[in-house]
């Protein structure tokens, strides 16, 4: 029995070794590219788009464990706060605006302790820090196209009509003017209101409110002048023969575009003198002109008229 024992045990020992040797299969080698995360960027400061976002390490493990580490989501962590900060006391008025070099450490990297790391590139990370800033900008809208015919537009107003921007010193001081995306005003005829975005195409400024603005605009009929030839001197409140002279009359007249493009408004243009009261004889009087609404008279000629009545 005693023996039976010590067979299996050693049979069990053969097996194990068998299954160890045998099964196991050789180590293979792989790239990984890891992002980089910055955490912890001094409260002063802003990282601009000039740094290392990734770094690429060469590793060995068994194939399966390098499956499961490609399934995983691995960064290489960075706290800049404490990477740059080289006053004891931890004033972090001593990290400055500028071009740094971190190295980069095989210890940060988070991975398995049976997964070997033969190589890593690049040894160092650069990191551009800039001071962060505020600035007050009006806003203003850019327009595209064209209205409807006969239509002007006015400025636009905007809510808000001004936005604190935050970002790096150097882009907040290049921006000259803040716009929002360009309006199209493409056959408008009428005032109207629309959500915009302000045209900031780097993520890294940051509004103090809402990226989208409420724009109105004001859209109005364009006011033209137009000359009407001709229009005869109608005689009223005369029953006797009356000759006017001359017997017509020119005016100029000034109104929106639509109006005056309008034959049945400006139709209703005429001109007349009243004669009630006058007996026969010579006189000079000036000429009555109906004008109808939303149009003004800027001109007539001739001004007076020499009335003979028999």
């Amino acid at each position: 029995m005693h023996k039976l024992k010590l067979y299996c045990n050693a049979l069990i020992l053969i097996l194990i070794l068998f299954c160890f040797f045998g099964c196991t299969t050789e180590p293979v080698e792989t790239d990984l590219l890891l992002p980089v995360d910055f955490a912890n960027v001094p409260e002063n400061m802003v990282l601009t788009y000039f740094h290392t976002d990734k770094i690429e390490i060469r590793i060995q493990a068994d194939q399966k464990l390098i499956e499961l580490i490609n399934k995983e989501n691995i960064h290489y962590p960075v706290d800049l706060y404490t990477d740059l900060e080289f006053d004891p006391a931890g004033a972090s008025d001593s990290i400055e605006p500028g071009a740094y070099l971190i190295p980069v450490e095989e210890k940060r990297i988070p991975m398995n302790p049976a997964i070997k790391i033969l190589s890593i590139s690049p040894s160092y990370l650069t990191v551009q820090l800039e001071k962060k800033i505020k600035k007050i900008f009006k806003i203003s809208v850019p327009y595209t196209g064209k209205p409807a015919k006969g239509y002007i537009v006015l400025e636009a107003a905007t809510e808000p009509t001004s936005v604190e921007l935050i970002g790096a010193a150097p882009l907040i001081h290049s921006i000259k003017e803040l716009k929002t995306k360009p309006l199209d005003l493409t056959n408008a005829n009428e005032t109207f209101k629309k959500k915009i975005p302000l045209d900031l195409d780097d993520p890294s400024i940051i509004s103090s409110s809402d990226h989208i603005i409420i724009v109105t605009v004001q859209v109005q009929q364009k006011l033209i002048s137009k000359t009407i030839e001709n229009i005869p001197i109608q005689a009223w409140n005369c029953t006797s023969m009356v000759k006017i002279e001359p017997s017509w009359i020119t005016i100029r007249i000034k109104g929106p575009f639509e109006t005056l493009n309008n034959k049945e408004i400006t139709n209703q243009i005429y001109s007349f003198v009243d004669l009630k009261g006058l007996t026969p004889g010579v006189y000079a009087r000036h000429a009555y002109i109906n004008i109808p609404v939303d149009l003004m008279m800027t001109e007539a000629s001739p001004q007076v008229f020499t009335i003979k009545i028999e």
